[in-house]
């Protein structure tokens, strides 16, 4: 028998593991002006890096899609959208930032 913690916690879980987003875009999309990924990256185009919305449709419902990004926002990555490198862009761009960003893109 569950008791209403473990019902709390289960439900806990799967909000964190969910693709639904609670962000609030406009403030989403001006942290990813600030810190500088609408340079390389625009919603709707290819301009150096992937349109974002390809990204989130490449990622949509997979398991794992935001630390993943996450992952590859920080540290950068290489050949995964072709052969231009996307630099790290941790520390310069703060962990939280990166967070709500990346979920941001979750949502397109």
């Amino acid at each position: 028998m569950k008791t209403l913690a473990h019902v709390i916690m289960g439900a806990f879980a799967l909000l964190l593991t969910s693709q639904a987003y609670a962000v609030d875009a406009k403030a989403a999309e001006s942290l990813a002006q600030r810190n500088g990924c609408l340079a390389c990256h625009t919603v709707n185009e290819k301009v150096v890096g992937p349109a974002l919305k390809d990204v989130a449709a490449k990622y949509r419902g997979e398991k794992g899609a935001e630390a993943k990004l996450i992952g590859r926002v920080k540290s950068g990555s290489n050949g995964v959208w072709g052969p231009v490198p996307m630099w790290p862009n941790s520390p310069q761009v703060k962990d939280e930032d990166i967070r709500v960003i990346v979920q941001w893109i979750l949502t397109l």
